[in-house]
């Protein structure tokens, strides 16, 4: 509705942004409250379940990993040795290195972009508010079903084998996954909307198309700007180590350095990806602060202000400065895409390529080996996950004013998680092999750190979010700052703690699949030797094993967050 202006003032009734909606033929969550006199609610069979489940699978976890004490220790004294052979760390060419950085951000971009793209058009179709015909939708939900439960490393392996080495590979790697996050993500940003406007503009005589623009996808801007930049900011991560299987980007470097044992030099590599995180990082936080500045001015989606006229859209700094950030983008992506190598005679190998490759995953082979690396990969996932939370919890409390009021401790850990978070998995994968062999106890161990970085951020974010009212309430009683947390604060943390735990898991589990590549255990290693082979049916059985796990595992997240949350 271009020449319009959207200036629409919050009504009480209206949700927020980003808050949620109740879902159709739901009532609106009421507070609990229970009559004098009567029992104590039972507690959800999901909030003691997963956590036994969790313990379970841990302690059979330490089993088949082998972790011991004595293993433990001896592994983190050959990593102190292999630290050491990294100091100081080295650039080497400097030119050279500046190059497969920028080459990983266009591919960051490029994908991020095109993913973007096509998750507007799957997610408008996957939301439960399409109207077109089902079997659109059920096909646009099974789309972003699989591209996101296949990691975009294995993407890379697919894309590198019909497109051939270079950056192609790698953006559209990051695309093909990031169809399945972001069209997810968008898809439920949809479906949060009042209906009322899309109700409004169809009594009118709208169509489709133009109620979906004028409507859902003006008002879901912001949030989905957000989630865009988010994602972005994962896949310069994840783009960075797609060189290690010839997708371009400063991961060819990396695995040049540490396979010709120069470690000086990997561990420079190592700090110019972290630099480069940790840069994007703070954009990524102050286009977050931008984009979301209308929510603090109690308006939904205000796009630009009135102008003289209802029908003469006015023009302020701020609109200014958006439209100017956005066409930039626009740049940006297409410069970004004209770094990629592509070439008309490459499209027309890859042709072949992609034919030959999809006729050879029919039928897709299961076998025992193929079974073991899954249950390898899940099993790992899991184990990491339960020591990543306990000492992700503990960091998170320890970085909020709920129990430990010191500063400078807040400070210091929040600088730890930050670090942590910018170094990829698969980086500590590379170190912990090369420090202690191959297996799937530095698989382990590569894990935990991620799991810990991640399930620390995720609480701590919890924690701070906290309704103040209770505990305020509990201090006016006397009571210490123990028995208010325990009394006012874990009960309002556990459901966030146990959705945010299963989100660790899913993602330690796409991690996973992944390891074996460098040798740290798990299904990647038969995966990359499947590929590399030819042996395509193998392929699809090792992809298919993937995507029934995650499903199954999204699938017990759903049911629990009904459960708890």
């Amino acid at each position: 509705m271009s020449g319009t202006t959207r200036q629409i003032v919050e009504d009480p009734r209206t949700p927020r942004p980003g808050s949620r909606e109740p879902r159709d033929g739901q009532r609106p969550a009421a507070p609990r409250t229970s009559p004098p006199g009567s029992k104590r609610p039972r507690v959800s069979a999901a909030t003691l379940g997963i956590p036994l489940a969790y313990l379970a699978v841990t302690v059979f976890g330490v089993w088949w990993i082998d972790i011991r004490p004595a293993a433990v220790a001896a592994g983190f004294g050959d990593i102190a040795r292999l630290l050491e052979r990294m100091v100081p760390p080295t650039t080497g060419p400097v030119s050279d290195l500046l190059t497969l950085a920028l080459e990983t951000l266009w591919i960051a971009i490029a994908g991020t972009g095109l993913a973007t793209i096509a998750s507007v058009f799957l997610a408008a179709a996957a939301s439960r508010h399409f109207t077109g015909p089902k079997l659109v939708r059920w096909l646009a939900q099974g789309i972003i079903i699989v591209t996101r439960a296949v990691p975009s490393l294995i993407f890379a392996i697919l894309f590198v084998r019909i497109f051939g080495l270079g950056p192609l590979a790698g953006g559209l790697a990051i695309a093909v996954h990031s169809i399945g996050m972001i069209g997810k993500m968008m898809a439920d940003v949809f479906e949060e909307q009042s209906p009322s406007p899309r109700e409004a503009i169809a009594s009118v005589g709208a169509s489709r198309l133009q109620n979906f623009v004028s409507t859902t996808l003006t008002r879901a801007l912001p949030a989905v700007t957000s989630l865009v930049i988010y994602r972005l900011d994962i896949n310069v991560r994840a783009s960075a180590v797609l060189g290690l299987v010839g997708a371009g980007g400063i991961g060819v470097a990396l695995q040049t350095a540490i396979g010709s044992l120069n470690y000086r030099r990997a561990a420079g590599i190592i700090l110019v990806i972290v630099a480069l995180l940790l840069i994007l990082e703070l954009v990524a936080y102050l286009v977050q602060r931008a984009v979301a500045e209308h929510a603090d001015e109690h308006t939904q989606s205000q796009l630009h202000v009135a102008g003289s006229t209802p029908a003469a859209p006015g023009w302020n700094r701020s609109r200014v400065l958006r439209s100017a950030a956005a066409a930039s983008a626009v740049i940006l992506f297409l410069y970004s895409l004209s770094q990629l190598s592509l070439n008309l005679s490459r499209l027309g190998q890859a042709w072949n390529n992609a034919l030959a490759l999809l006729s050879g995953f029919v039928p897709p082979v299961f076998t025992e080996e193929i079974l073991l690396g899954i249950f390898e990969s899940v099993i790992m996932a899991f184990t990491a996950t339960f020591f990543g939370v306990l000492v992700g919890l503990v960091i998170a409390v320890l970085s909020t004013r709920h129990l430990v009021r010191f500063e400078p401790l807040s400070l210091a850990l929040r600088g730890i998680v930050v670090f942590m978070r910018g170094i990829p998995d698969i980086v500590y994968a590379l170190i912990f092999v090369a420090a202690l062999g191959l297996g799937p106890f530095a698989g382990f161990l590569a894990l935990s750190i991620s799991c810990t970085a991640l399930a620390s951020k995720f609480f701590t974010d919890s924690l701070q979010n906290i309704d103040p009212a209770p505990l305020r309430a509990l201090e006016a009683t006397g009571a210490g700052r123990i028995q208010v947390f325990v009394s006012g604060v874990w009960p309002q943390f556990v459901p966030s703690f146990i959705g945010n735990s299963l989100f660790t898991s899913d993602l330690a589990l796409r991690e996973s699949a992944v390891l074996g590549i460098v040798g740290a255990g798990g299904i990647g290693f038969l995966l990359d030797e499947s590929v590399a082979t030819l042996h395509y049916q193998q392929t699809a059985g090792i992809l298919i094993g993937l995507i029934v796990v995650v499903v199954a595992l999204e699938s017990v997240a759903r049911w629990a967050r009904r459960k708890v949350i």
